[in-house]
């Protein structure tokens, strides 16, 4: 198993002058939960080289077993260190792609054209797409073989509304990922606040939120193994 991991390179949070960029656990436990699969990892981002970490996502209360694994791990943080660049990538080279979330990929993947036409290429040659929390923010501009939004008439879930309301952050964000999701057609769905939910639609999964970062992993290694 080949698996393509796409990080996020946006490191401003909108006009907040606060930092932002991919949040630890959303790349952390799926990491190591598909290398445990026996998954071989590669690591992408638009500008190549050490993506951006949310220093939030660093934080003492947001640590989790893989976060902890990730920190102690030299070999792990030197290959986050020296992702390749997105436009170096093709979908031929590996069976599947996953993007962790954070808030960086509202503003940079959601939009960048090297991104999009690389989902629309895994997904015309029938390849899984798995993104997590913010991360669904990549499907948004990403069009089906017939020219329609990707999400359009398939389950799908992403942070909610409420979730960015808890984190004090609805009026930063340039776009409210449920809204966008339900707008495109998508038949957005979410659990409860903070807790595992997953969409599975074909070969499209998507999670709500961190918390659901691993159980996304589980499912893309369960239909690369049918």
């Amino acid at each position: 198993m080949q698996i393509l991991i796409v990080l996020t390179s946006h490191d401003k949070l909108g006009d907040t002058g606060k930092p932002t960029g991919f949040w630890l656990e959303e790349f952390a436990a799926p990491f190591y939960r598909l290398k445990e699969a026996g998954a071989t990892l590669t690591l992408a981002s638009p500008k190549g080289g050490q993506p951006p970490i949310d220093p939030a996502s660093s934080a003492d209360g947001a640590q989790t077993d893989a976060t902890k694994r990730f920190n102690d791990d030299k070999e792990a943080q030197a290959q986050l260190a020296s992702t390749k660049k997105l436009s170096d990538v093709k979908h031929d080279d590996f069976d599947a792609v996953f993007y962790p979330g954070g808030h960086g990929p509202l503003w940079d993947l959601a939009t960048d054209s090297t991104s999009i036409a690389l989902i629309e290429s895994f997904a015309n040659a029938k390849k899984p797409v798995g993104a997590v929390c913010h991360a669904p923010a990549v499907l948004v501009n990403v069009k089906a073989a017939d020219g329609s939004p990707l999400v359009k008439g398939r389950k799908v879930t992403g942070f909610t509304n409420e979730e960015e309301g808890m984190v004090g952050l609805t009026d930063v964000v340039p776009f409210l990922l449920q809204d966008k999701l339900a707008e495109l057609g998508g038949k957005y769905e979410s659990g409860s606040a903070w807790g595992v939910h997953v969409a599975v639609d074909g070969l499209l999964i998507t999670g709500q939120n961190p918390a659901s970062s691993e159980a996304v992993a589980d499912e893309l290694v369960k239909l690369l193994k049918k």
